[in-house]
C-alpha cells in the first residue's frame, strides 16, 4: 500500500462511495417499486419545458446557484379508489434534465395509453417505469475497478516517481514538488485533450437555426472571504439561446456576465452583445445524440483546449526547472 495519509484516500474515493450508495438507495426503491399495484392512465401533456436546478458552486453564497435545463414533461392521469389523480414522473431514477428530452416525448406521446404504477400508501406518488436501466450494476462494477485501479495505482506511481527522483535530483527534498507539478501538467493536458475532441465532434453536428434570449437581472452574493461577515452583492445576466430540433423545442446559455453593480454589469452586457444580439438569429450545432446540448460556437470551444495545454506546458516547465536547478 502506497504511504499516503488516509485523508487523501478518503478524498479521492468519497465520489466513489457516494456514486454507490445512490445506486443502492434506487435499487431499494425500485425492489419496493415492484410491489405497487397497476392502474391504466392516459398521457394528458407530453411536451418540452424548462426548469430550475440547484447545482454546486462554490464562487457563491450557500454554494449553490440555479441552473435551467430541458425535462421532458409527461403528465399522466389515472384513477385510485375513485379519485382520478396526475403525476409527471416517469422513472425511479431522478432526471437531471437535458437528457433523452426527445426520446422520452417520443415514447409518451399526449394522448396514449400508459400502464401507471402508483405507491398503495400515498397513491399521487406513481411511475411509468419502475426499472432501473439496464446493466446499471454491471457498469458500476466495471467502473469502480476502473477508479480503484487508477486511485492506487496512481498513489503507488507517485510514491515510485518519487522515490526515483530523490535520487536523481539536484535538491531530494524538492521531489515532491516535481511530482506534483508534473502531476498538475497531466491532468491539465488530459482535460485538454478532451475538450478539443469534444470540439471536434461538434464541428461535425447539424446546424439549425436559433433565437437569442437576453435573461432578467440575477441579484446574489458572491462567497465570503476570510474575515468578512457576507460576500460582495453581485448583479449578474444570462445570454441564452433557444431552437429546436425534430419538432422539439430547447434552451441552452452560451454567456453569462457579473459585477458589483447593475451599472458595471450592464457596461459588460452591452460588450458581450455586440456579438450576441437579443433576438438576433443564429446557426446551432445541435448533437443528434442529445439534442439537448448544442453550442454557437465549437472552433471557439476548441481554442479551449489550447489555452488549457498552455497551462500544462508551464506546470510541466516548471517541474522541469525544480528537478535541474533544484529551486
Amino acid at each position: 500500500m502506497p504511504d499516503l495519509p488516509g485523508f487523501v484516500y478518503a478524498m479521492l474515493l468519497a465520489p466513489l462511495g457516494l456514486i454507490l450508495v445512490a445506486a443502492i438507495v434506487k435499487t431499494w426503491q425500485v425492489r419496493e417499486a415492484r410491489n405497487w399495484p397497476q392502474a391504466p392512465g392516459k398521457v394528458v401533456t407530453s411536451v418540452a419545458e424548462l426548469r430550475d436546478v440547484k447545482v454546486f458552486d462554490d464562487d457563491r453564497e450557500g454554494g449553490s446557484r440555479l441552473e435551467r435545463r430541458n425535462f421532458a414533461n409527461v403528465t399522466y392521469e389515472y384513477s385510485v379508489g375513485g379519485r382520478k389523480l396526475r403525476c409527471n414522473r416517469i422513472s425511479i431514477g431522478e432526471d437531471l434534465g437535458n437528457f433523452q428530452v426527445a426520446e422520452r416525448l417520443a415514447r409518451y406521446p399526449a394522448g396514449s395509453v400508459v400502464t401507471v404504477y402508483y405507491n398503495p400508501r400515498h397513491p399521487d406518488q406513481a411511475v411509468l417505469e419502475r426499472d432501473l436501466p439496464k446493466g446499471l450494476w454491471g457498469c458500476l462494477g466495471i467502473g469502480t475497478v476502473i477508479v480503484l485501479g487508477v486511485v492506487f495505482g496512481s498513489a503507488f506511481g507517485f510514491n515510485q516517481t518519487y522515490a526515483y527522483l530523490s535520487n536523481h535530483v539536484g535538491r531530494p527534498d524538492l521531489a515532491g514538488l516535481v511530482v506534483a507539478f508534473a502531476a498538475f501538467g497531466l491532468v491539465i493536458a488530459l482535460m485538454g485533450y478532451a475538450v478539443h475532441r469534444q470540439a471536434s465532434m461538434a464541428t461535425r453536428w447539424p446546424v439549425v437555426p436559433g433565437t437569442i434570449k437576453l435573461s432578467g437581472i440575477e441579484d446574489y452574493r458572491r462567497a465570503s472571504e476570510p474575515g468578512e461577515r457576507r460576500g460582495t452583492e453581485m448583479f449578474g445576466r444570462r445570454v441564452t439561446y433557444t431552437y429546436q430540433y425534430q419538432n422539439v423545442s430547447y434552451t441552452n446559455e452560451c454567456a453569462r456576465v457579473a459585477a458589483g453593480t447593475p451599472d458595471a454589469s450592464d457596461e459588460m452586457l452591452r460588450r458581450l452583445m455586440a456579438r450576441y444580439q437579443d433576438g438576433a438569429t443564429v446557426e446551432v450545432r445541435v448533437n443528434p445524440a442529445n439534442p439537448a446540448e448544442a453550442t454557437l460556437d465549437a472552433r471557439g470551444d476548441g481554442r479551449m483546449a489550447f489555452v488549457l495545454w498552455g497551462i500544462a506546458a508551464i506546470f510541466a516547465a516548471l517541474a522541469l526547472f525544480v528537478a535541474t536547478r533544484g529551486g
